[in-house]
């Protein structure tokens, strides 16, 4: 499907885009984020989380929460991360995203090639989060919300720096693993860290 067959289909349905943040890192929970534009309202400027700074990226949070029909957020937490794996993790997530929308879709727009089970249709679109806009907000909202997460972990557990790496496998938090040792946020499921747990 190409842009200009979306926006055909966005004028008879109403549309919820979606994405998440947070699969590849060590720490910390997936979230996901759904997002239902408001075609009378434009936000300017959405685009792929990856590619707007953080400064961008928080205005236009503000924006989506304004400006969107609904938007809502789902968490899955480390403990279902290692009990389910990331990927159904990542879906109960996006499930959780959806069913919290105040309302409801006609069909669901997601970023990547795997679809959760959902009540309404829905179609998986690679790199959706550059071609959709709907799903560019959704990967907006989840990126500012999990960075959040991330600092607030920062705040409780100093010795790591959270807030700058996000979780993700740095060469400077594997060093904070050696020294400080595992949290509970740590995703033991995931190596290097389930190598080092398995070793000790």
């Amino acid at each position: 499907m190409d842009d200009n067959e979306l926006i055909k289909i966005s004028h008879k349905l109403l549309l919820a885009g979606v994405d998440e943040a947070g699969r590849g890192p060590l720490a910390g929970p997936v979230v996901s984020a759904a997002v239902i534009l408001d075609p009378q309202k434009h936000i300017d400027g959405l685009a792929d989380s990856k590619v707007l700074n953080e400064r961008k990226r928080d205005s236009l949070f503000e924006a989506i929460k304004i400006d969107t029909l609904s938007w809502s957020v789902g968490v899955a937490t480390v403990e279902e991360i290692d009990e389910l794996n990331i990927l159904q993790a990542t879906l109960l997530a996006m499930q959780r995203a959806i069913n919290g929308l105040a309302i409801q879709p006609d069909e669901v727009l997601i970023d990547g090639n795997c679809l959760p089970k959902l009540l309404m249709p829905a179609q998986a679109i690679v790199k959706g989060d550059s071609k959709v806009k709907a799903i560019s907000a959704a990967s907006i909202v989840a990126k500012v919300v999990r960075d959040k997460i991330m600092v607030d972990y920062h705040n409780l557990y100093p010795d790591y720096a959270f807030h700058f790496h996000k979780g993700y496998g740095t060469k400077q938090h594997l060093k904070e693993i050696e020294k400080f040792g595992f949290l509970p946020i740590h995703r033991k499921s995931f190596n290097p860290l389930r190598t080092i747990l398995l070793q000790n």
